[in-house]
């Protein structure tokens, strides 16, 4: 079974998908990111919309370079729920 997750410029909850792929790479929660720059677009547009073009680079250039070997979550759930299941029949049979 292949997971298909789109990237992340395509996904319903980004914008270009820039936020998202630093809270992944770096652990944090990208609201986090999202909020600061808006509060800071207020104040200094020019240097927020570079900062996050200059960011979108980076993202773009690293994601190509080297790209996500993790497993999706999917993947990793399912022994997990086969073992449930094994347990859940075992159960019943007993």
């Amino acid at each position: 079974m292949q997971n298909s997750q789109p990237a992340l410029w395509a996904r319903d909850h980004t914008l270009f998908g820039v936020c998202e792929a630093l809270g992944e790479d770096f652990g944090f929660n990208p609201l986090y990111l999202r909020v600061a720059l808006a509060v800071l677009l207020l104040p200094a547009p020019a240097a927020v919309l570079g900062f996050y073009a200059g960011a979108g680079l980076l993202v773009l250039v690293s994601r190509r370079l080297f790209p996500n070997p993790r497993p999706a979550a999917a993947t990793t759930e399912a022994p997990a729920e086969a073992a449930e299941v094994a347990e859940t029949e075992m159960a019943l049979a007993a």
